[in-house]
């Protein structure tokens, strides 16, 4: 990854930040890079303008830059009826200086979410998505006719990572059981299909000065079931996730946050997730799993210059939940 810094001073993203409407007359210290949070992308706020620039370093869903692009761009602008993402107000094309493009979008002014206290919020922002059905064309956005055999698929897929990392045999066995499970435990048809965030782990939230939350990393957002939303919010993988929130959800504190989402949407729609709740946390919990099995042999490769800290915590978390103990600790949420 080109170094954030280098790029801005290059001049090659002020000038195309003055191209768009509005922003002629900006200027270069306007623009101040934020902390890096994430592994995906880097974040320009420019001061003054409530804007915040989002520069993709990859595509974490296997894209090609402009197709990544597109696909941001429509899941901006499709969520923003929610009333808990920011707003899209430009893209920036695909080019030598930007190689993945970058999106403009509103800033939200907000703090880390506190667990479990902000929970609560946090499912009353997945319910507001979970609201919205999905469009007659819901292209570029996946939609899939059967969310849970699409995720299985997906966990298939990814399960070959597991075969790269230095698992123990104990841990190794005990993902083959719930592998064996997911295979088995499937969910029955029909299924409710919403909008789904699909990365909602807490550190993707910001909870503004009112209690709102907002949900700001929209680069996997698409039409699935409710359940795997309320999974990845919750799980141990996902609440340990970003060294801010760094925080473990009892099984009493889960329950809370199901009955937050559960009060905030339709009678109809709650009826019928409550049946994949269980399988779902399996599945959405082995995508995860597989993923940090990844991340645990080609870290480095994925995510160059990544904060040494912020790379130490990442290493240490796909630790801790690729070992026996955790996974046994984990797996009590559905058996």
């Amino acid at each position: 990854m080109t170094d954030l810094r280098l790029l801005l001073e290059s001049g090659a993203v002020i000038d195309a930040l003055r191209r768009l409407p509005n922003l002629d007359a900006l200027n270069l210290d306007a623009l101040e890079p934020l902390p890096l949070k994430g592994v995906a992308h880097d974040h320009v706020r420019l001061r003054d303008c409530a804007l915040v620039l989002r520069i993709p370093r990859w595509s974490q869903m296997g894209l090609v830059p402009a197709a990544a692009l597109a696909h941001q761009a429509a899941a901006f602008q499709r969520a923003e009826a929610s009333g808990h993402t920011p707003r899209l107000v430009a893209t920036l094309p695909p080019g030598e200086a930007l190689p993945m493009g970058a999106l403009l979008v509103t800033e939200i002014v907000g703090r880390t979410p506190l667990l479990p206290a902000d929970m609560a919020s946090i499912a009353r922002a997945l319910a507001a998505l979970h609201r919205m059905p999905p469009p007659a064309d819901p292209a570029p956005l996946p939609c899939p006719a059967d969310p849970a055999a699409a995720l299985l698929a997906q966990v298939e897929r990814q399960a070959a990572w597991f075969d790269a990392a230095r698992l123990t045999p104990e841990a190794r066995g005990l993902i083959a059981e719930e592998l064996d499970a997911a295979r088995r435990d499937r969910v029955a048809s029909p299924m409710p299909i919403a909008t789904v965030g699909v990365d909602v782990h807490p550190g993707n939230f910001l909870i503004d000065d009112t209690g709102k939350a907002w949900f700001t990393d929209l680069e996997k957002l698409q039409y699935g079931h409710p359940a795997m939303d309320l999974a990845h919010a919750s799980l141990y993988s996902s609440t340990k996730w970003d060294p801010a929130v760094n925080a473990a959800l009892s099984a009493a504190e889960i329950a809370a946050f199901h009955a937050a989402w559960v009060a905030a949407v339709p009678p109809a729609l709650a009826e019928a997730t409550r049946p994949a709740l269980g399988p779902l946390r399996r599945l959405t919990w082995l995508r995860t799993l597989s993923w940090m099995a990844r991340w645990s042999t080609e870290g480095a490769a994925l995510s160059p210059g990544m904060p040494d800290a912020l790379r130490a915590h990442m290493d240490a978390h796909a630790a801790d939940i690729l070992r026996a103990e955790r996974i046994e600790r984990i797996r009590r949420d559905w058996l």
